[in-house]
């Protein structure tokens, strides 16, 4: 990953994230190809587990809150099985996971 002073992603910066799921250590290396700050940015995977994976993180003002949402599109590998994947577990699964991850970070603001 590259860095700045304030040590926050920016436009075209990589970055490889590192976790365990369903017990497998996956490592995801993402870009930011679009950056609009403070409202938006989108990182794409550039290699990693997925077929594809796009993320969107856009942040609104709402009666002095920031919210935070998020739009990902994706595809398994391995094709048609991948594809069964996806609809029996993989979608309810990066669900939970992003829902997870954004109390998490709201913890942290709030904190």
């Amino acid at each position: 990953m590259s860095s700045h002073a304030s040590d926050l992603l920016g436009p075209g910066d990589v970055v490889t994230w590192e976790a365990r799921h369903l017990g497998v250590r996956q490592r995801l290396t993402s870009k930011i190809i679009q950056y609009d700050a403070p409202r938006c940015f989108e990182d794409e995977q550039i290699a990693g587990p997925f077929a594809s994976f796009w993320h969107r993180h856009e942040f609104t003002g709402r009666d002095g809150t920031t919210v935070m949402s998020d739009l990902v599109r994706y595809r398994a590998p391995f094709g048609p099985i991948g594809w069964l994947v996806e609809r029996i577990y993989l979608d309810r699964y990066l669900r939970g996971f992003l829902e997870r991850r954004a109390a998490h970070l709201r913890a942290l603001a709030e904190g």
